[in-house]
């Protein structure tokens, strides 16, 4: 196979691309990368043109061999993504140059580190280059919609790299870097299984004050009256999938917003996806004194997906509020199914320096950035090197204040 002569096509619904050729060429276990996923991302009406996320997605074929599925959606906004652009987007607003619409590579609204490109041969740094080439080509043999893509402004490779380890450096990634793409981090927060057995066992690598206080919050869960249950995908009943996302919306409406996600999504992945699912609630008894009864109600909960080595945190939501009920859903709750079922790492979401002292590491995510006007390379090139040290930086501050004995 020459890579430089793989041709490439464009779908605008995952419902052009047949699932066993999805599955055929995906070697990953990630849960967001299966075609059931992002079958239901689009076909709930989550992840459409409507909503900012209109699917663009890349075929690379060998002849008439599918050899590479590139998952793109052309964006109107830059919202769900979680490598925040609107500096950029305001820059080309004040010389009236239009930033939109873009086109991105990414799962929409997961922002989960991996390799969001599916393919047994071909790579994501073999990949980009081709896709890139053809950006800048307006041949009308590339597109049905060629007004739309020829005024795309440029491309966007978000969380590329998989974090199985915090020591992720720029090192590990620079094969994908040109003189023309740019490189931008994040950090998020990660936890990693050095074989723990148990829970206290994880504990018993914290420093004393740290320890103590951890103790103190999970204590606090009963003392409140209220009860935990891990429910596996298979168990899930439509009573709890009514509950989580009444709570689910909760969290989106205190903010003054409406969820990205909808009810159809969750209803289709909690069938096509049971076996990658774990729903965490908590339920309060209460004692009607009056009556002598116990009552016992839904106040909160945390879905999360997995595979074979990792656990990953999505949506949690509440009904009611109670002292560290988030930090016993969301975290800890997470660390004891990871210990009991061997997973090596736990991501529980974006952002939130609260993980540190609970455990959770900073890590490095990278994602990379073509921009098609000259007139903005040198200055996001600049911007770009700029944020890059300064996360180095806050990672490193980050890393210090590990609530461990002596740093990991």
């Amino acid at each position: 196979m020459i890579k430089s002569l793989l041709k490439v096509t464009f779908v605008t619904s995952i419902n052009d691309i047949a699932k066993e050729q999805w599955q055929t060429l995906n070697t990953s276990t990630n849960p967001f990368l299966q075609y059931d996923y992002i079958h239901a991302l689009e076909n709930s009406g989550s992840a459409t043109k409507n909503r900012g996320w209109q699917p663009y997605h890349a075929l690379y074929y060998d002849q008439e061999t599918l050899v590479a599925i590139l998952p793109l959606y052309i964006k109107y906004h830059s919202w769900g993504e979680y490598v925040f652009d609107h500096a950029w987007a305001d820059a080309y607003e004040h010389y009236k140059i239009p930033y939109y619409p873009k086109l991105v590579n990414a799962v929409p609204f997961t922002p989960v580190p991996c390799n969001k490109l599916i393919s047994v041969s071909l790579t994501l740094q073999e990949a980009l280059p081709l896709l890139i080439k053809r950006l800048n080509n307006t041949s009308p043999a590339l597109s049905s919609n060629l007004k739309t893509f020829n005024q795309l402004s440029g491309l966007h490779a978000l969380f590329t790299n998989n974090s199985n380890t915090p020591s992720t450096t720029d090192k590990d990634q620079s094969s994908l870097l040109t003189s023309d793409i740019y490189h931008r981090h994040t950090v998020q927060f990660h936890w990693f299984n050095n074989g723990y057995e148990s829970f206290d066992e994880y504990l018993a690598s914290f420093t004393a004050r740290k320890r103590k206080n951890t103790k103190k919050e999970r204590a606090s869960i009963a003392q409140q009256g209220i009860t935990v249950e891990q429910i596996q995908g298979k168990q899930l009943t439509k009573t709890e999938l009514d509950y989580f996302y009444l709570a689910y919306q909760s969290t989106y409406h205190k903010k003054g917003h409406e969820p990205h996600l909808s009810y159809e999504f969750f209803e289709r992945v909690f069938h096509s996806l049971a076996d990658n699912i774990m729903l965490v609630v908590a339920k309060h008894e209460d004692t009607d004194v009056a009556n002598e009864a116990q009552k016992s109600e839904l106040v909160a909960c945390a879905l999360f997906f997995h595979d074979k080595s990792t656990l990953y945190g999505r949506y949690w939501g509440c009904t009611a509020r109670f002292n560290n009920l988030h930090f016993e859903l969301c975290y800890y709750q997470g660390i004891e199914f990871c210990i009991k079922n061997n997973l090596q790492t736990f991501n529980p979401g974006t952002q939130g320096e609260h993980k540190i002292q609970r455990g959770f590491q900073p890590i490095l995510t990278h994602s990379y950035h073509w921009i098609k006007h000259l007139e903005f390379k040198a200055a996001i090139a600049d911007y770009c090197q700029q944020e890059r040290t300064q996360l180095k930086q806050y990672q490193q501050q980050c890393q210090q204040a590990l609530p461990f004995k002596e740093s990991l």
